[in-house]
């Protein structure tokens, strides 16, 4: 009964409720989450068109392979706000000015 007495030392050991570590599934969680992040707050300002947008792209990208591969519920949680808010981000991106708006052409 020593298992059930033992607590979590860390944050992202939440992650991996089976008990095994899941080095690379647990950095595309919390790298979606974060590029999500800056994608939806960038997207507030019409300036920071080409940062969100890209940044949205790459974070739907990272999510997708990240539910692709994960293994366990916690992280298939933080990828889908990680890609809600990347997908926010790309979207309003796209609308403010694209990914090559004022750049190319």
């Amino acid at each position: 009964m020593a298992q059930a007495a033992r607590t979590q030392r860390n944050l992202l050991a939440l992650l991996n409720s089976d008990g095994q570590s899941h080095p690379v599934e647990n950095t595309l969680a919390v790298v979606t989450l974060v590029l999500g992040a800056i994608a939806a707050l960038s997207a507030f300002s019409p300036g920071l068109h080409l940062v969100s947008s890209w940044v949205g792209l790459i974070g739907i990208g990272t999510g997708l392979w990240g539910q692709y591969i994960s293994s366990t519920t916690a992280e298939r949680f933080l990828l889908i706000i990680g890609l809600g808010a990347a997908g926010v981000g790309f979207y309003l991106g796209l609308a403010h000015g694209g990914l090559f708006g004022g750049v190319v052409g």
